[in-house]
């Protein structure tokens, strides 16, 4: 049973989440080879003051 996380900043919509969700499902799906049952994702928005990169938040840039 694939589980996979994602994390990325806020502001996608939530088709867009869906559409994500279809595609990576399909992928693992084919790599995997599994049914589309199996596969649980989850998606995490995080604000750009909660992510820094080489040590500088996402919101200072």
């Amino acid at each position: 049973m694939p589980i996979v996380q994602i994390d990325m900043i806020e502001g996608r919509t939530v088709e867009q989440k869906r559409e994500l969700a279809k595609k990576v499902t399909e992928v693992i799906c084919e790599t995997a080879s599994c049914p589309a049952e199996a596969v649980t994702i989850v998606i995490r928005d995080a604000a750009k003051h909660d992510i820094a990169k080489a040590g500088i938040l996402m919101s200072d840039k």
